[in-house]
């Protein structure tokens, strides 16, 4: 018995060694050729796929995207948006009327499959609105590859949201989640969420895509244009030479990128220029009195590129574009759609650096954001933030004080849901954004401060060095952030991911003595946090004490706010800390919690105490 019971023990913790298995992603390769009418809105697709397992499992079926189905009355976007009411996203209702319901027939989105083949044998498929399931002839056998073909046409539907015909600029196509996309397989299966309105994923693949459009259209891409000498636009010297439909064919590729996405229009103008060690970038947009602005962009864009490379990771393709499309901004592969009309610089590099830094938390380090969008949507704005505060220097102790007040004000109305809520899943459209991209935002910003942002720019750097070009999750960078500050930090994800509880310090009480101060503090919140205790003296001197909170074990060591002198820990159990400072009342200005101001405190009424 003994014996028997030691082999299935063995057997048992072989099967969870088995489940633990080192890292795989998955790989794809499409050769499209689009035959697009542009007076009817209207697109012939061919494609082939090579599809590369390389997981250890045998697939049976395997899934694909069809985003545009939900462009229509009645879909499950329409559904959303409609039950969400004026809580839903504002660019898919108004008035709390869901602008899906309205759409005219023959501007409905659609992209009908006509048939799939799987090495030339015939596929049984299903569409179930934004998802088809495709039922393989074949099993794709681990670390094998197989190939799809397809044939397919497609409706540009009514411009919405982010796709679509006749966007409010004028742009005649904006052609994004335009394709039959394969979703992506990993550890934790198919990523097969039904398009709501908000994000994707998708495995890194090859693209070489052909596209027939009438010979006066210019196209701006994310890739490679492979024939510029024969289309219009991006060659002076260019011959432009139509068939007898009018028409000429457009060559683009791409390499290992997530999504491949153009838009087109007759009045578009091309401008480009290099960026020192890369890359080279194309401006795509309708030149007039309302984007005059972006004849300044160049040298802001510049300066971004390098900041970016040199504090985030290096930008490893050899092209970006910003094209003028969309409804807002959206990111895909090695460029954006967004709309082009602003009112001065600022405002357009502010678009231009958030969906730029997508090509960095969407795209090279590529999370799931429809599980995950606080990681894509966070990290982002935390390099926007960080960048512009350097394009646009202000008078403020840190880059983030206006997104940190939005925060504080956002709170009162008690409407705050987790970030780890999915990111179609949210009940209320603002609550998605502070939980998506503030809360996500924020969470480096307290990791700055918690850490100190030496470590924090270490484990931004580490994290794209190990994880660029893949697909991890948050595990995976609070690895990195505890192994680069030696600190526990699991209590804090979970606190600001998975709660909606909230910081509160404050100053209690003040006790002055003939030699000396003592300060007692009090934890009013749900949130414990280590706390950066400030003095000023009269004569303008800034002394600053570190009280450390005991989880995190290991305390901070440097911070780029100046030096500090480290007390004894706070436990997080305990409600009130007591702290003797070398001053009388005579010699002090000012009292406070983190003048800094980076730690998120809901309530900033209490942490300060001017000495009158």
């Amino acid at each position: 018995m003994k014996k028997s019971a030691a082999i299935i023990f063995a057997f048992i913790i072989s099967q969870f060694q088995a489940q633990q298995g080192a890292y795989y992603q998955q790989a794809a390769k499409y050769k499209m050729d689009i035959d697009v009418n542009a007076e009817k809105f209207t697109y012939q697709g061919k494609q082939t796929l090579e599809y590369t397992n390389n997981s250890p499992d045998e697939l049976n079926v395997v899934y694909f995207h069809l985003y545009w189905n939900a462009f229509k009355p009645n879909s499950m976007m329409d559904q959303r948006v409609a039950s969400q009411g004026k809580n839903g996203d504002g660019r898919l209702q108004k008035d709390g009327i869901s602008r899906l319901a309205s759409i005219p027939k023959d501007q409905e989105g659609a992209q009908n499959i006509h048939w799939i083949k799987q090495n030339g044998k015939d596929l049984k498929f299903e569409v179930q609105e934004t998802i088809m399931k495709v039922y393989l002839a074949d099993p794709i056998k681990p670390n094998s590859t197989t190939t799809f073909t397809m044939d397919w046409d497609a409706v540009i539907p009514q411009q919405i949201r982010r796709s679509g015909r006749n966007n409010r600029e004028g742009v005649d196509m904006t052609m994004t989640q335009w394709y039959p996309k394969i979703a992506e397989y990993d550890y934790d299966g198919w990523a097969t969420f039904d398009y709501l309105g908000r994000e994707f994923h998708a495995p890194f693949s090859d693209f070489d895509v052909n596209i027939k459009i009438n010979k006066d259209y210019v196209v701006g891409a994310g890739g490679i244009l492979e024939n510029p000498a024969d289309v219009k636009g991006y060659d002076a010297n260019a011959k432009i030479k139509a068939e007898k439909d009018k028409k000429v064919t457009w060559k683009w590729t791409a390499k290992n990128i997530l999504d491949f996405a153009w838009s087109a229009d007759r009045d578009y103008s091309v401008e480009s220029f290099n960026v020192p060690e890369g890359p080279k970038v194309y401006l795509v947009y309708q030149k007039n009195d309302k984007t005059k602005v972006w004849g300044e962009a160049q040298s802001y864009i510049t300066k971004y590129f390098q900041i970016m490379n040199s504090h985030f990771g290096k930008y490893v393709y050899p092209t970006y574009a910003f094209i003028q499309g969309g409804d807002g901004g959206m990111e895909y592969g090695m460029c954006t759609m967004i709309l082009g009309e602003a009112k001065n610089i600022k405002d357009l590099m502010g678009l231009m650096a958030h969906e730029g830094s997508h090509s960095w938390y969407q795209q090279m380090l590529a999370t799931n954001e429809s599980v995950r969008p606080w990681m894509d949507e966070g990290f982002t704005s935390y390099a926007e933030g960080y960048t512009m505060y350097q394009l646009f220097p202000e008078d403020l102790p840190n880059p983030f004080m206006e997104r940190l007040d939005a925060y504080r004000k956002f709170i009162k109305k008690g409407i705050e849901e987790p970030a780890v809520w999915l990111g179609d899943h949210h009940d209320n459209g603002t609550s998605y954004t502070y939980a998506s991209y503030v809360k996500g935002e924020l969470y480096l910003v307290q990791l700055g401060y918690i850490m100190g942002e030496q470590n924090l720019a270490e484990t931004l750097k580490q994290y794209y060095d190990q994880w660029s070009m893949k697909h991890p999750s948050d595990r995976d960078f609070l690895h990195i952030a505890q192994k680069v500050s030696g600190m526990d930090l699991k209590w804090f994800h979970h606190y600001w991911i998975n709660t909606t509880k909230t910081i509160d310090y404050g100053i209690k009480d003040v006790k002055y003595d003939a030699k000396s101060t003592t300060i007692t503090l009090v934890n009013n919140g749900q949130v414990p946090m280590p706390i950066d205790f400030g003095v000023m003296t009269k004569d303008k001197k800034v002394v600053t004490y570190q009280i450390p909170l005991n989880m995190t074990h290991t305390w901070k060591e440097k911070d780029i706010y100046g030096e500090f002198k480290t007390m004894p820990y706070w436990p997080w159990t305990q409600k009130e800390y007591k702290l003797t400072i070398p001053y009388t009342k005579s010699e002090l200005a000012v009292l406070g919690i983190d003048f800094s101001q980076r730690i998120a405190d809901v309530n900033m009424a209490d942490n300060f105490v001017e000495v009158k």
